[in-house]
């Protein structure tokens, strides 16, 4: 377990971009004496001391150890601005190269401005040791034959010193000194008077932002751009960006960091004030005065538009405030760079930034020290608060905001009141951090939107966007425009997976919402998400008309029983759901308002005539009792989702032509289902039917092939189902077929009549008997009767343009079963093989030009693999036992995964060995029989790919 060092409040200061305070003097002299003591350094160093520049100049000219005196180190140290000025012999001065590589480091960790003056010699001889720095360095490394670390060290300090901008007398003031000294003071004063921003008491982990943010930057370029810094409230954008003013605005003609955008846009006059602002700073006049905006617009774009300036404004939340200061990139010179902070990614995609950076949560350990700072004012937790510590930072989610209120809040309070604060904020989140989170809240442009996010707030957070976008719309919140803002506007996440996410604590700043106005009244809320609340109110009878969602989840071995009529005053109520809940009474007292019902383990064998359900737009009763859906179907012209998966005595679907706007339709694993009904094939709206194992269901009714929306159709585990109709190419629209695991005998030719299908999976399907089974064993069963072999595909697969995903695993696929054009699917990126019989591939496997995986892993008769197309990502052919030959592999430039685990006849890898660039993950585990001509040879290009990645990473 690593150890980690306590660090002082002074250490975690001087490691940030936050610049010391307590400087003892503002310029350190670094010179060779013997070369400039008595002339130019002389002269340079009465010039700054003339313009009151406190400086250090080493006068001791007696004998020098080998290390650094203690005094001249804290000088170094306690130094705004190091200087050093390179000359002929600078560097055969040991003492010298030690003050540089001190030097450096206080520039790395402290941040001290570092400028090289260059007397009489190159940039390029001090960069790369050329010149009089060549013989000097030879000398060296004889000395220090034995410490070579040393000369290394010394050697990257003068190349990291000669990049940086400083002062060439060859090619500065036509070479005249006293001009050339002038300049230098100028400069200097000019940095000493410019005030770096206060960035934050302990600003961990902020210099690694900084260093995302610069590539984006990229200072010093001849070009004007924007940035963007995009981040819900709380997470640091504003210390971000004073880290990024600090670490740049000394190389701008001018610079001003406008803060709280936002807040002075309110007051009166508030966007000329700005503007005011933002000239002041950078011509250092109080004369400016503008009468209004559009004056002031003109003022910049006259007096700024030949400056290279730095302009950051802070929490823009209207397009306005930018219209006011920088609309327009030729506002400013060649070289400005402007950074906007804000929670909008809207007004970034307005104002067409250059790059957005989107700040994320600190991690975990950074969060911990963060927290530790203002709890125990040291970098980890003291003794016995470690696992308090932990929680804490757990309900943080990583938000600097929250760690500092919190860790401050519970500085120095005992354990007891530690408990009582964690219990607290389980019910009642903090109040400090609620009000910054709510900005974001009450800028929200209408009641629909504040709508959309307190219902994910509080029921929908871990739902499909999709599946809620249905629902939300049945309530006529016109959900995607709404969720879009809530995107933009940092209050909401989709994962990967399309399902919606949300920090916890703004999960919490909208269910506070919900609560504040009657903290302990929950019948007036307007949702109940808790479970002691939510059975409070059935209990007692104690629900409103307030009440628009309530959820109860309780487990299958928890089911309870409520009466109705506590639902008799909740007649606003749009969100329903009760898992495993049993109801007692009459089912008309629920609301005829429902448009989402989820009731998991629902108990009764049929919906009852008297619950109002028209009005629903998703009804999910997976796990019923149900054996039919209604004993007297009722139209629900607004239904579009209708789960019922898990049923298992659910044996006939409902009447589809009472539900004419069904657009999904779930039947997974309903195991007693013998038929879907006829009427399926007129619901011109259904875009998904999913009977996975529904294992009684031999057939769809002819019609069902004639539903020209169906884009997804899972027939998995469908056991009975052993073929689809001829007419299965009529699905014009369909995308997405799975039928893995069942035992349909064989593909209908019409299939390529599918032009938009996509993903086709037929894993499983036996086209024909598997070969492990003994054709002893087909003889004994029936002996006049032994199988033929029949192929599962048509023959050619030609008009499947479309096709993205063919998965068919473990399908007992021989040579002959393969379709002829298979290698022709142009738009084929993925293609499943693995646990087939065949011996070999076509050579046209090299024409599949966007195929970027391929899985032939447990093909145990396949001896060869042909040319690959140069597309490829990922090969996988594990346990491909008889695997005797591979392509060329120096060709694929873009494969970063290869596995050939136990391809026990493998003798060599072509090309392999031979690659540029690394393969990121390689398993040959159990390839025995390589030659060792290739192992030292790969060995030798793995060792070179780790040194290269590790001289990377340190540079």
């Amino acid at each position: 377990m690593a150890i980690r060092t306590a660090r002082s409040p002074e250490a975690i200061l001087c490691s940030s971009s936050s610049p010391r305070s307590n400087w003892i003097y503002d310029v350190f002299l670094s010179f060779r004496g013997e070369d400039t003591r008595k002339n130019f350094t002389d002269h340079l160093y009465f010039a700054l001391r003339d313009a009151g520049i406190k400086i250090f100049k080493d006068g001791n000219e007696l004998q020098r150890g080998q290390y650094l005196a203690s005094e001249l180190i804290r000088a170094i140290q306690g130094s705004r601005i190091s200087i050093i000025v390179f000359s002929r012999n600078y560097a055969a001065s040991r003492w010298c190269m030690e003050e540089l590589v001190e030097i450096m480091e206080c520039r790395r960790t402290l941040k001290q401005l570092v400028l090289p003056i260059f007397y009489d010699v190159e940039p390029s001889d001090v960069r790369k040791q050329t010149g009089s720095f060549a013989e000097v360095f030879a000398k060296h490394e004889e000395h220090y034959l034995l410490d070579m670390d040393k000369v290394l060290k010394w050697r990257r300090a003068l190349c990291d010193v000669a990049n940086l901008s400083g002062w060439n007398l060859r090619k500065t003031a036509d070479g005249h000194e006293a001009k050339f000294i002038k300049k230098i003071v100028e400069e200097i004063s000019r940095e000493l008077n410019n005030t770096h921003l206060f960035i934050a008491l302990y600003p961990v982990g902020v210099d690694s932002h900084v260093q995302d943010i610069t590539f984006g930057l990229n200072v010093g370029a001849n070009d004007i751009r924007m940035v963007g810094i995009l981040g819900m409230g709380g997470i640091g954008k504003k210390t971000i960006a004073k880290a990024i003013y600090n670490q740049f605005f000394h190389g701008f003609e001018g610079k001003t960091f406008l803060a709280n955008v936002r807040e002075t846009s309110k007051e009166p006059r508030g966007q000329v004030h700005l503007q005011e602002q933002l000239l002041f700073d950078i011509l250092k006049t109080s004369e400016i005065k503008i009468s209004s905006v559009d004056r002031g617009i003109n003022m910049i774009k006259e007096r700024l538009c030949n400056k290279a300036i730095l302009v950051i404004l802070d929490d823009v939340d209207q397009m306005e405030q930018l219209n006011a200061i920088c609309r327009r990139r030729e506002w400013f010179g060649l070289g400005s760079r402007i950074i906007i902070t804000t929670r909008d990614e809207h007004l970034l995609k307005e104002l067409e930034v250059d790059s957005v950076y989107r700040v994320t949560a600190m991690n975990d350990i950074d969060s911990l020290e963060l927290f530790s700072w203002h709890a125990f004012r040291n970098s980890y937790p003291i003794e016995d608060y470690t696992d308090w510590s932990r929680s804490v930072v757990a309900y943080c989610g990583g938000l600097p905001l929250a760690l500092e209120v919190l860790g401050s809040f519970l500085f120095s309070r005992s354990m007891l009141e530690w408990k009582s604060a964690l219990d607290k904020l389980k019910r009642i989140p903090h109040e400090q951090i609620q009000n910054k989170l709510r900005i974001s809240f009450d800028g929200l442009s209408d009641n629909t939107e504040k709508d959309i996010f307190l219902d994910i707030s509080c029921f929908f957070i871990g739902k499909d966007i999709d599946y809620v976008v249905k629902i939300l719309d049945g309530c006529g919140f016109f959900a995607k425009i709404g969720i879009s803002v809530l995107i933009q506007r940092c209050l909401l996440t989709v994962s990967e997976t399309n399902e919606f996410t949300m920090h916890d604590l703004l999960r919490d700043m909208g269910r506070e919402i919900v609560r504040e106005k009657h903290p302990n009244e929950p019948g007036k809320w307007s949702r109940l998400w808790l479970h002691d609340d939510a059975f409070d109110i059935l209990t007692k009878h104690k629900g409103t008309n307030a009440i628009e969602g309530l959820t109860l989840e309780l487990t299958s071995r928890n089911k309870m029983n409520f009466n109705s009529e506590a639902f008799i005053k909740m007649q606003r109520l749009r969100l329903l759901q009760l898992d495993h809940v049993r109801l007692t009474g009459d089912y008309k007292y629920l609301s005829k308002e429902l448009r989402w019902l989820c009731w998991h383990g629902f108990p009764l064998k049929f919906i009852p005539n008297d619950f109002y359900t028209r009005n629903l737009v998703v009804i999910d009763l997976q796990y019923s009792n149900l054996k039919k859906v209604w004993e007297s179907p009722k139209l629900l012209e607004k239904l579009k989702i209708l789960n019922l998966s898990h049923s298992h005595y659910l044996s006939q679907t409902p009447n589809f032509s009472k539900l004419p706007n069904l657009e999904q339709l779930i039947l997974e694993d309903c195991s007693s289902l013998l038929e879907v009904h006829h009427s399926i094939g007129d619901l011109s709206n259904l875009v998904l039917v999913n009977l996975k194992d529904c294992k009684c269901l031999k057939s769809l009714p002819r019609n069902f092939y004639n539903l020209k929306s169906l884009e997804t159709l899972i027939l998995s585990g469908c056991s009975k189902m052993h073929n689809l109709a001829d007419n299965l190419g009529e699905m014009e629209s369909l995308t997405t077929l799975l039928a893995d695991r069942t035992a349909i005998r064989q593909v209908p030719f019409s299939i390529v009549q599918l032009k938009n299908l996509k993903y086709l999976s037929l894993c499983g399907c036996k086209g024909s008997p598997s070969k492990s089974f003994p054709s002893l064993f087909w003889s004994w069963i029936s002996p006049w009767k032994s199988p033929k072999s029949v192929n599962l595909l048509p023959a050619a697969l030609q008009g499947l343009n479309s096709l993205t995903h063919l998965c068919l695993w473990d399908c007992n696929l021989l040579d002959d079963g393969i379709p002829t054009d298979l290698w022709n699917l142009c738009s084929l990126k993925i293609l499943d093989l693995r646990c087939n019989s065949f011996e070999s591939l076509s050579t046209s496997l090299g024409g599949l030009s966007k195929l970027q995986d391929l899985r032939l892993a447990h093909c145990r008769k396949l001896k060869s693999i042909p040319d690959l197309p140069a597309s490829l990502i990922f090969l996988d052919a594990k346990y491909c036992t008889t695997l005797e030959r591979m392509p060329d592999l120096s060709k694929l430039s873009n494969m970063n995964g290869l596995y050939l685990t136990n391809c026990h006849k493998l003798v060599e890898i072509p090309g392999l060995d031979k690659r540029s660039n690394p393969i990121v993950s390689v398993a040959m585990e159990g390839c025995m029989n390589l030659t060792h001509t290739f192992k030292q040879s790969f060995l030798r290009l793995q060792i070179y790919i780790l040194q290269k990645f590790a001289t990377t990473f340190s540079s």
